[in-house]
Order: C-alpha cells, then sequence, then structure tokens
C-alpha cells in the first residue's frame, strides 16, 4: 500500500534538501578546479585499460561526500553513524588514491564498517539473513569502485538510485522522513558532481568518492529494510543494472581464474563505450534503465507480496536479455575489428 500524498514528508523539503546539496557539491568541485587545487590531491594518469586519453583529476568524492555527511547528520540523525562510516571510508580511500593502499588494509576498513553498522542496527532475523546481507553490503561498497569507470556513469547511477530511494521511502506505507531527506541529500550530490562528471568529464568520482556512496547504497537499504520501510527486494531492483554488471564481470573473471581487482575492460558499459556508443549514449542508456527499474520498484511498493516477488524475477530476466545483446553486439565488433586490414 503507497501513502497518501497528506501523509508523505513534505516534497518541498525534499526538493530543498537536493537542490542545496548540489549546489554545495557543485560549489566545492568548482573551487578545487579554479584554483587548481584538484590536480594536486588526485589525479588519474590514463593506462591502456582506461576509457579515457587525458590526466582528470579525482577528487568527486571531495564534493559529494562532505555534503552528504553533514546533510545526514542534519535532517537524518538516526543515521549518523552511516553518515560517520562513510567519512571513515572516504579518509582511507583518500590515502589510496594519493599513495596507495595494500588491499587487505582496504578490505579490513570496508569489513570493519559494514560490520558495526550491522550489529548497531540488527534486524529480526535468522543469522544466516544477516550474515548474508551483510556480504551483499560488502560486495556493493567494492562494486561501485569497479563501475566507475565511464563518464558520467556512477554520478548518475548515484543520482537516480538515491531519488529512488527517497521515493521509495516517502511513500511506502511506512514512511521515513528521514530516510527520505538523506537519500534525498546524496541524489543532490551526485548531481552537483554530474555538471563536471557528464561527458567529456572533468572531475572524476575516484575512491574517496565511489566507495563511501558504495556504502551509503548498502547502509541505507539495509536501514530502510530493517526498519520496515521497504521490503527486502526493493534495494537491489533500485540498483540492479549495477550490480548484475559488476557481479557477473567479476563471476566470469573468477571462473577464468582471473584475478579480479586488477583492472581490466570487461563490463558491459566498458564494452558499450568501445564498440561505438560512447560515453554519453552509453550513459544516458544505463540512466534509462535505471529509471525503468526504479519505476517498476516504488510501483511494486503497493502490491502483494507474491506479485512484487514475481515482477522482480521479470526484471531479472529483462536485464539478462539487455546483457546478452550487449555481449552479441561486442562479438560482433572483435569479429569485425579483427578482420580490419593492417596499414
Amino acid at each position: 500500500m503507497l501513502m497518501s500524498p497528506s501523509t508523505m514528508p513534505g516534497w518541498t523539503s525534499v526538493i530543498l534538501i537536493a537542490l542545496g546539496s548540489a549546489c554545495a557539491c557543485a560549489a566545492i568541485l568548482w573551487t578545487l578546479l579554479r584554483t587548481g587545487l584538484a590536480w594536486r590531491l588526485a589525479t588519474d594518469i590514463p593506462n591502456d585499460r582506461s576509457l579515457h586519453t587525458r590526466p582528470t583529476p579525482r577528487v568527486g568524492g571531495w564534493g559529494i561526500v562532505p555534503v552528504v555527511i553533514v546533510a545526514t547528520l542534519i535532517v537524518a540523525p538516526h543515521l549518523w553513524l552511516a553518515a560517520l562510516c562513510a567519512a571513515v571510508l572516504a579518509a582511507v580511500s583518500q590515502i589510496d588514491d594519493r599513495r596507495g593502499l595494500p588491499a587487505r588494509v582496504r578490505f579490513a576498513a570496508h569489513l570493519a564498517a559494514v560490520a558495526i553498522f550491522v550489529w548497531a542496527h540488527p534486524a529480526h532475523a535468522p543469522l544466516w539473513l544477516l550474515a548474508a546481507l551483510s556480504f551483499l553490503l560488502l560486495w556493493l561498497v567494492n562494486l561501485y569502485n569497479f563501475m566507475d569507470g565511464a563518464d558520467g556513469l556512477a554520478g548518475g547511477m548515484t543520482l537516480f538510485g538515491f531519488a529512488g530511494y527517497a521515493a521509495g521511502a516517502a511513500l511506502t506505507a511506512h514512511p521515513s522522513p528521514e530516510l527520505t531527506w538523506a537519500s534525498a541529500a546524496v541524489a543532490g550530490a551526485a548531481a552537483g558532481f554530474l555538471v563536471f562528471n557528464f561527458h567529456p568529464a572533468k572531475i572524476f568520482l575516484g575512491d574517496a568518492g565511489s566507495i563511501p556512496l558504495g556504502f551509503l547504497a548498502g547502509a541505507f537499504g539495509y536501514w530502510g529494510w530493517s526498519e520496515g520501510v521497504w521490503p527486502i527486494w526493493f534495494p537491489a531492483l533500485v540498483f540492479s543494472p549495477f550490480i548484475g554488471d559488476a557481479s557477473v564481470t567479476l563471476l566470469r573473471r573468477l571462473l577464468r581464474g582471473e584475478k579480479i581487482w586488477q583492472a581490466h575492460c570487461e563490463h558491459y558499459y566498458q564494452r558499450m563505450v568501445q564498440y561505438g556508443l560512447g560515453h554519453s549514449k552509453t550513459a544516458i542508456l544505463w540512466y534509462a534503465v535505471m529509471a525503468a527499474g526504479i519505476v517498476l520498484a516504488v510501483v511494486l511498493l503497493g502490491w502483494p507480496s507474491a506479485f512484487q516477488w514475481c515482477s522482480v524475477g521479470a526484471w531479472v530476466i529483462v536485464l539478462v536479455l539487455i546483457g546478452i545483446g550487449v555481449d552479441s553486439r561486442w562479438r560482433r565488433f572483435r569479429i569485425a575489428d579483427s578482420e580490419q586490414p593492417e596499414v
């Protein structure tokens, strides 16, 4: 059952929070670019696995994370621990962006953040389910980083995904104003980042942005479920294109015995860029797919449980068919490319 407009969190406040976050994030990033500080904080140098060709500052997190943390502490005090964990992860990731950290150190920080958050917000569920959800939260932290490789992609997914969270938290039968407002703040900050990240990108997200955002996507989703705001499938459906791409790509590499933490160009979005769609069209197509999934997720909140799960299954089939289509076109592109005469 969806809420009537009279019982929803005020949409004016939601819009103002989103606009304020967007302006604040854009102002910070504009200042970093204008002063040249962005280049000194962290710069991405292209390599043979990159989709870009010019050195680009990786400072998107410097605009998004402070805005999100401050906004969350103000408008959603019950989510203070999520904001604190995100801040710690941003600090660890910034050190990694600047100097590099061993994988075990990074993973330990991610694991600690997830374990502390789940422990502090226990749900009435079997231990095995909480362990499984903790693993999924840990995966979200890292997959966000894997998916930050094309102009406008991760920033756009953040905008759409957290806007979906805000809508779901407001329209569900058990609305949560705090979750609505905090999600709106993240979506707004992502919009401010996209001003500089859409193709051709002037700034990249960087680990200091992607890691905390991945954590918040999982933490907000888990908190919403544990507090009865939305069903367990809702966060997964909202971020399903991201989860599907990263998960299938990882599984393929594992089955081939490859090192999953090494840079590569095998994600579906990377193939789409490479076989001719380019950054802008690839991002827009991803936006359309994610928007469709979010609309479905929000609409399903008002339907019976059995119909919800059937619809989730149908959406998974749709994503599988999209993946098959991308793979098919990628194979044709590779064949055509191999048949080109050498110059």
